[in-house]
């Protein structure tokens, strides 16, 4: 099917039912739906989907829970970085002038793809063996250019809150704690899917934790990511937390230290 195109009059055709096409007339309308920008900025909620806007909703309800909890936010395979720009834009909205929230995300970005650390207890779901997450080399650059405007948007603008470590993350996590001897960890949000990964920097971030502290499993209880789920698992086993289901995204458990 060729892609819909518009002129000034957006109609949905009769019987358009299937998902594919209905994102393909939504980006039609987005970009040939005859709506000055202007305008357009300030009403992009009519291109926001269901899952989309649970997305929002979900990491809203994160960012709540740490506003009185010092320390950093992380995230571990942080892809294109979205989540990242939200943390900000919410630390924008809910703490205005914390400078000291700074962010760090992890993630291979161009240098691989698929999950380099997989193990018998990981499966084989494609999107664990699949090279769906490689990126252009520079999108690192254009991340932080992104970020920054963002920042610049608050009332707190100036030197960059972020840091972007790539690489393996068991390594790089090792290195940002070397480089950042007293910074404490308010949010780490893992979406790593197999087990070596999350287990590894579980342990490495443990001492950095603090009451209050939110660890984020966005593969927990789920039946293709054995791997991640038994490393949290594990994690309970030494460190006390409240546990509980998210009631926005149901397949995302969040980990509060006691």
């Amino acid at each position: 099917m060729s892609k819909p195109t518009f002129e000034r009059n957006i109609v949905r055709r009769e019987g358009d039912a299937d998902p594919v096409d209905i994102l393909r007339y939504l980006r039609a309308f987005l970009e040939n739906g005859g709506i000055d920008d202007s305008i357009l900025r300030s009403n992009l909620g009519l291109f926001l989907t269901a899952s989309n806007l649970t997305k929002v909703l979900f990491i809203a309800d994160v960012y709540s829970r740490i506003i009185d909890v010092p320390g950093s936010i992380y995230e571990f395979g942080c892809h294109l970085g979205q989540n990242l720009v939200l943390f900000e834009n919410l630390r924008a909205i809910n703490e205005p002038f914390n400078r000291q929230r700074r962010f760090v995300g992890f993630d291979m970005f161009a240098l691989d793809s698929g999950y380099p650390s997989r193990s018998d207890i990981d499966g084989e779901s494609p999107e664990i063996v699949g090279d769906s997450y490689t990126l252009p080399e520079d999108y690192p650059d254009r991340l932080k250019s992104l970020f920054a405007f963002h920042q610049d948007l608050s009332v707190t603008p100036g030197e960059s809150r972020l840091t972007l470590r790539k690489g393996n993350a068991m390594e790089t996590v090792l290195e940002h704690l070397n480089d950042n001897p007293g910074e404490a960890i308010a949010l780490g949000y893992f979406d790593l899917a197999t087990y070596v990964p999350t287990k590894a920097i579980l342990d490495a971030i443990d001492e950095r934790v603090v009451p209050g502290t939110v660890l984020v499993a966005d593969e927990f209880n789920f039946g293709s990511y054995q791997g991640a789920s038994k490393a949290f698992l594990e994690y309970l086993g030494h460190r006390k937390c409240k546990v509980e289901k998210s009631r926005v995204m149901t397949d995302r458990a969040l980990f509060t230290v006691l």
